[in-house]
């Protein structure tokens, strides 16, 4: 499969390229000398193991950089990975949350795209193409692993993904039930991604002006990054402060290397009028 950088990294968990390779570095000696068995402290390098699959998910779902907004072939190795690492260790939650949360994610992949490669956001996409077989069989990891025991990170964003995927319209999506999720998500991770992807939520559950002012505390983490702008760009749009939204999407469409969101970008800002 096709090799990631650290700098791919480091731009997907939005941390400077020196800190991800000093994780990195950590991580690869926590998980030295671990093939698909089971060694005895296995327990202890599982973390990692499944942190470093999630990574090559999330890049090949939405990569950082290139012409194109996938890489297919990250995102189903990832998935191969984890479903032999479910098979070996059925009864570990988070490994079930895991794939769950690729499979319910993934599921999506078809309609992401236009037909000229163009992103297409989550409220547009024709969702009778997403997949429907890799949703039922999320569904049901995530919930059987949320019925055993105190749920984990990966399973509380899993669940969060099968809100969305079980959602017959954008309109339906249940944003009370995912600002809920991520209220706990981030009690165990409070890191400026889940954080960012709160705030959303609570734009969607209490107005706009109220996600936005939950963007401010993350100015210092996530100012290098495309991310924040983009999403205060969607939502002082949505708050009607359309000469602000139409600055923050070409701040962010500057920031981005990815060439598919970068044009999204532009066009989101376009669309609002030119500048004056």
């Amino acid at each position: 499969m096709g090799g990631l950088t650290t700098a791919e990294i480091a731009r997907a968990h939005l941390v400077p390229e020196a800190t991800m390779a000093q994780r990195i570095s950590r991580a690869k000696q926590k998980v030295k000398g671990v093939g698909f068995g089971r060694p005895a402290n296995w327990e202890e390098r599982l973390p990692a193991v499944l942190h470093v699959l999630y990574l090559i998910f999330n890049e090949g779902y939405t990569a950082t950089s290139g012409p194109s907004l996938q890489r297919a072939e990250l995102a189903g190795e990832a998935i191969r990975l984890t479903r032999r690492a479910h098979r070996l260790l059925p009864d570990s939650h988070e490994v079930t949350g895991l794939l769950a949360l690729m499979l319910l994610t993934d599921a999506r992949r078809a309609a992401r795209t236009g037909p000229h490669g163009e992103l297409v956001p989550l409220d547009e996409q024709d969702r009778t193409l997403w997949d429907k077989a890799a949703i039922e069989e999320g569904v049901a990891l995530v919930t059987r692993a949320l019925t055993r025991r105190r749920p984990g990170p990966y399973q509380l964003r899993a669940a969060i993904a099968a809100v969305h995927d079980e959602a017959a319209s954008p309109d339906d999506t249940d944003w009370r039930q995912i600002l809920g999720l991520y209220d706990l998500l981030v009690r165990f991770v409070p890191g400026p991604v889940e954080r960012l992807n709160r705030a959303v939520a609570v734009a969607m559950v209490h107005g706009p002006r109220a996600g936005l002012a939950e963007l401010d505390p993350l100015e210092a983490e996530l100012s290098a990054g495309h991310r924040l702008d983009a999403v205060r760009a969607h939502l002082l749009e949505r708050a009607g402060d359309t000469a602000a939204a139409r600055a923050a999407y070409r701040a962010a469409a500057g920031k981005t290397l990815s060439l598919p969101e970068q044009h999204y970008l532009q066009a989101r800002a376009a669309r609002l009028g030119p500048a004056p």
